[in-house]
This record gives structure tokens, sequence and C-alpha cells, in this order.
């Protein structure tokens, strides 16, 4: 597949089988996250995976959606406020910005593995930062459910702008 197959390919599942995600794949998804390029090197992340009954049950109480509950692993993507690039013009501070290409790598080496994946963003971060603890400096931006796609997981046709409505050549 090349990557522009990808990238049409991947979709926001919302909808998992009970099977679990292999160790194999996993470890591939973990490897390509970790070859994302970050602001000056400072790979300001870490991504927690949520694999135990015990812990998804505590996840799942900051996005309680019942198709959310399908997933049989979740991959948190964090920042480090404190070790995260910042821009010395405006102060800018670059970790989302890193952690979020980190995560589109995982989405798309998911896609490439036969798994889907979907961005949560609209989750309650305090719930999370008391039901999954982490030191004070790391902040949660990301949850990316992973799991093979239920037969009747919903699918929508993409809709995206045409190319001159989002490029302009100067």
């Amino acid at each position: 597949m090349t990557l522009k197959d990808l990238c049409a390919e991947r979709f926001s599942a919302r909808k998992y089988t009970a099977e679990p995600v292999s160790d194999a794949d996993l470890n591939y998804i973990l490897e390509c996250v970790r070859l994302a390029p970050s602001a000056v090197n400072f790979q300001p992340w870490k991504f927690v995976v949520v694999k135990s009954e015990e812990a998804k049950a505590k996840l799942q109480k900051a996005y309680a959606r019942e198709w959310f509950a399908t997933a049989p692993l979740y991959i948190i993507g964090y920042k480090n406020k404190a070790t995260n690039w910042v821009r010395s013009y405006d102060s800018k501070a670059h970790g989302d910005v890193d952690v979020s290409i980190a995560t589109e790598h995982l989405c798309l080496a998911a896609t490439e593995r036969g798994l889907g994946t979907c961005w949560v963003c609209n989750y309650d971060p305090q719930i999370l930062a008391d039901e999954l603890p982490q030191a004070e400096d790391w902040e949660a931006v990301v949850i990316v459910p992973v799991g093979h796609i239920a037969d009747d997981c919903p699918r929508k046709e993409k809709q995206r702008k045409a190319m001159d409505e989002i490029v302009e050549v100067l």
C-alpha cells in the first residue's frame, strides 16, 4: 500500500471485535511511533498502552461511550510539559504538535496492519488524571483505541475540501 492508499483507507473506527491485538502488531505500531519526528528531536512524549481489564475500566470512565468500550486496547499519548520544545519568538510550546505527529504515525501503522483506530480528544482530563495518574509534568493529549474493526462498524465516506480550498501557492 502506498502512503496515499493508507491515508485514504484510514478512518475513525468506532466499533471493534473482541479479538486481541497481537504483540507483533502492537510492537510494529509502537516502533512507528518511536520513529516519528519532533521539534528539535526532543521527543517529549510517552505512550501508555492500556490493556488490562482493570486499567481499561478506569480509562473508560473518562470517555464513557458504548463504542469506545469495544476496543481491546488503548494507547494514551502524553506530552512532557517541562521538556517539550518552545519557540523563542512567541513562547509557543510544541508538545501537542509532536504528540500529534507521532499519533498519526500510530494510526497509519495500525491501518497498514489491518487495524482500526480513532483519535479521541473529547475525554474528561481530570477523570483520566485521577484514574490513571502520571507524574506532574505529563499531560494527556490523545487517547487512541486500537483493534480489529467490526464488520458492522460505521464508516462514513471521506469528505474533504477541494485542493484549491486548502492550498495556496505564493
